[in-house]
């Protein structure tokens, strides 16, 4: 288990069941994409930033995509807000 974590695949797996919700969302749940991409973005940017930090990556790589999931976050908060 401790290499499943370390290499990073647990995370990987992980956002494989976020691509798939994506999927359903879109096709059978009614969602646009638009409203599930911006729905699941930020915890998926916070998953590669985990991911960067599991796999030993260069700070960069861990803060850029947390960095990135606020203003997607305030996106979609913004675009629920206007429905």
């Amino acid at each position: 288990m401790q290499g499943f974590f370390a290499s990073g695949h647990a995370v990987d797996l992980v956002l494989a069941v976020i691509a798939a919700e994506l999927l359903w969302l879109t096709t059978r749940g009614g969602w646009s994409i638009a409203d599930a991409a911006l729905r699941l973005a930020p915890g998926a940017l916070m998953l590669v930033a985990l991911r960067a930090a599991l796999t030993g990556m260069e700070w960069q790589w861990v803060s850029l995509p947390l960095l990135l999931s606020f203003p997607v976050h305030l996106a979609d908060l913004a675009r629920a807000r206007r429905k």
